[in-house]
C-alpha cells in the first residue's frame, strides 16, 4: 500500500469512522433476527398478540412463515444506516476527547472523567441520530411489513408479493408524509433514548477498560485482553440498554404510527401522551415490551461492536 494512503488510513479521525463502521455492520449483522424479532413485539399493541410466545417461538414463527431471509428482513438497510452511525459516533467521540477536553497528551491528560465521557458519548449519539435517522426509520419498517401482526394482516402493507425496497420506501415517506418532516417523524423519542444510551455506553465501557492491566505485548495476553474487553462491552451494553429502554420502544412505535393508515392503532400526540397511554393500557410491563429480546440482541452487538472496532485500530497501526 503507497504510503500517502496508509498515512491517511492511519489518521486518528479516518481510523475511528473505519474502524467504527465496520464493528456497526458485523456486530448488527451477527444479532439480526433478534432485532427484527424485538422491532415485531415493540410495535404490538395492547389487543395484538401474534408475537406473544417468547423470543424463540417467534423466531421460529417468522422463520416458518418467511424463511431465512425473514430473520434478516431490514438488515441490509440497518448496515447501510449502522455504517455511518457507528462511524459517526467512534469519530465524534475521539474529536471530543481531542477538541473539547484535550485529551491527546498536551496537557499530561489520558483519560476522560466520568462527566466527560458522558457528555462525549451524548454529542456523538445525538450527531448519529441525525445524520442516520430516516435510515433507521425506514429499517423499523421495512422489519414489520411482510410480519403477521394481525391489524396489518389484511391491510395494503402485507397486500404485496415483494416487500418494497430502500429507496422506494424512502420516497414514499419522503412525497406522502411531509417530505422531511415525514423522514424525521419520531427523531425527538430516538433522541431521547439513543443520546443516553451512547452516553452510558461509552463511560461504563471506557470506565471499566481501565481494569484491564497493561499489557506486556504476547500473543497470549492480547487475546485474553479482547476477551475482556468483549466481557465490559456486554456489560456495558445491558447496563445502558436497560436504563433506556422505554424510549427505545417509543421511538418505534412513533416511527410507524402513519404506517397503513395506522392500521396498528396507535394515537399518540406526543412523548408525555405516549407514555401516559402505554401506562394506562399495557401497565408499566408495557414500557419493557421487548426488553428481553433486545438485550439478547443488544449485550452480543455491543461486545462485539467494541471488540470488533479494537480489533480493526490494532490491524490499522499495524499496518
Amino acid at each position: 500500500m503507497p504510503n500517502s494512503i496508509e498515512a491517511v488510513i492511519k489518521q486518528e479521525s479516518n481510523m475511528a469512522f473505519i474502524a467504527g463502521g465496520i464493528a456497526g455492520a458485523v456486530s448488527r449483522t451477527v444479532v439480526s433476527p433478534f432485532e427484527r424479532v424485538k422491532i415485531l413485539l415493540q410495535v404490538q399493541n395492547h389487543t395484538t398478540n401474534a408475537y406473544n410466545n417468547g423470543i424463540f417461538p417467534a423466531i421460529k414463527q417468522v422463520y416458518q412463515e418467511e424463511g431465512v431471509k425473514g430473520l434478516f428482513r431490514g438488515n441490509g438497510v440497518n448496515c447501510l444506516r449502522i455504517f455511518p452511525y457507528s462511524a459517526v459516533q467512534f469519530v465524534v467521540y475521539e474529536y471530543s476527547k481531542k477538541h473539547f477536553f484535550h485529551v491527546d497528551g498536551s496537557l499530561g491528560k489520558e483519560q476522560l472523567n466520568n462527566w466527560q465521557r458522558l457528555f462525549s458519548g451524548g454529542l456523538c449519539g445525538g450527531c448519529s441520530v441525525i445524520a442516520t435517522y430516516p435510515l433507521d426509520l425506514v429499517r423499523t419498517r421495512l422489519s414489520i411489513q411482510t410480519a403477521n401482526l394481525q391489524k396489518l394482516k389484511h391491510g395494503k402493507a402485507n397486500n404485496m408479493s415483494k416487500p418494497p425496497g430502500i429507496w422506494h420506501l424512502l420516497k414514499k415517506v419522503y412525497h406522502e408524509e411531509g417530505k422531511m418532516v415525514g423522514l424525521y417523524r419520531g427523531v425527538w423519542p430516538t433522541s431521547l433514548c439513543v443520546v443516553p444510551y451512547v452516553a452510558l455506553n461509552f463511560a461504563v465501557y471506557e470506565q471499566l477498560k481501565e481494569f484491564i492491566p497493561p499489557s506486556d505485548g504476547t500473543k497470549e495476553r492480547y487475546w485474553k485482553d479482547n476477551l475482556l474487553k468483549l466481557s465490559i462491552g456486554a456489560v456495558s451494553g445491558g447496563i445502558a440498554q436497560t436504563m433506556t429502554y422505554p424510549f427505545d420502544l417509543l421511538r418505534r412505535r412513533f416511527q410507524i404510527l402513519t404506517m397503513g393508515n395506522n392500521e396498528l392503532g396507535f394515537h399518540y400526540t406526543g412523548v408525555y401522551d405516549a407514555l401516559k397511554t402505554i401506562g394506562k393500557n399495557e401497565g408499566f410491563k408495557g414500557y419493557y415490551k421487548g426488553l428481553t429480546a433486545n438485550l439478547f440482541k443488544v449485550v452480543p452487538s455491543t461486545a462485539v461492536s467494541w471488540l470488533v472496532y479494537e480489533v480493526v485500530c490494532d490491524v490499522i497501526k499495524a499496518m
